[in-house]
C-alpha cells in the first residue's frame, strides 16, 4: 500500500493576531516539527506533503533539513481557504491507496491513531477520529429553544483519512460546485459517502 499524508500548515491564525501557528516555538522547537515526528515514525507512511504559506516555504524547507524529515517529498503554498490548501496537496498525488489529512497545530498525534485512521479507511473508505461532547449543548440565539441530546455528538478531529480516488472524486466535485465544507469529510458526506469514526484524544 501506498499512504500518503497531507500536513496543512497554510492557514492565517486569524485568531490569534495572525500569526503563523505552524512555527510557533516550543522549547525552542517549532511546532511544526513536533507534528511532523509521528508521520516520519510511521512505518505505514511513505510521502508527507506539507502545505504552508507561501512566504514560509523556505523556513519549512529549512526545518525539514535541519531535523532531517526524510518523508517529506514536496513542500507547497497553500491556497485562500484550508479546503483549498488540502486540494493543491491533492494534485500533487498522483496515485496512492490511502490520504491522510492532518492539520500542522494539532502536535499531538500518534502513531497508533495514524495506524487506526489508515486501517479503518482502508476497511470503510474513510475513517476520522472523534471525542465526545463533555458539556451540555444548548440550542438557541437569544434564548434557549431547547437542550439537545449530545449522545451521538461528536467532536472531530484530525487526521481524516480516506481512499484517494474516493477523495479526489469528493473534492473535484466540492470545487466544480463552489462547495466549501467545514472539514474534509464533509465533502464526502455531501456525495453519501459513510464515514468511520474511531476514538480520537482530547489531547490533540
Amino acid at each position: 500500500m501506498t499512504n500518503i499524508a497531507i500536513l496543512v500548515g497554510a492557514g492565517e491564525g486569524k485568531r490569534i493576531g495572525n500569526k503563523d501557528k505552524a512555527f510557533f516555538l516550543l522549547h525552542n522547537k517549532p511546532l511544526l516539527a513536533y507534528t511532523l515526528v509521528p508521520f516520519e515514525k510511521s512505518n505505514l507512511i511513505n510521502e508527507i506533503i506539507l502545505v504552508v504559506r507561501k512566504n514560509k516555504i523556505n523556513l519549512a524547507k529549512d526545518i525539514v533539513n535541519k531535523y532531517q524529515f526524510k518523508k517529506v517529498k514536496k513542500i507547497i503554498h497553500g491556497g485562500k481557504r484550508r479546503q483549498d490548501s488540502v486540494y493543491q496537496g491533492l494534485c500533487e498525488i498522483k496515485s496512492a491507496d490511502v490520504v491522510l489529512i492532518h492539520d500542522v497545530v494539532r502536535p499531538l498525534i500518534t502513531e497508533n491513531m495514524i495506524k487506526d485512521c489508515i486501517k479503518n479507511a482502508k476497511k470503510f473508505g474513510a475513517a476520522i477520529p472523534v471525542i465526545p461532547i463533555r458539556d451540555t449543548v444548548k440550542e438557541g440565539k437569544k434564548f434557549v429553544k431547547k437542550t439537545v441530546d449530545k449522545e451521538n455528538l461528536k467532536l472531530a478531529q484530525t487526521p481524516q483519512a480516506f481512499k484517494y480516488e474516493i477523495l479526489k472524486k469528493a473534492y473535484e466535485s466540492a470545487k466544480k460546485s463552489k462547495f466549501y465544507g467545514t472539514d474534509d469529510s464533509s465533502l464526502l458526506e455531501r456525495l453519501g459517502h459513510k464515514i468511520k469514526i474511531i476514538p480520537g484524544s482530547p489531547k490533540n
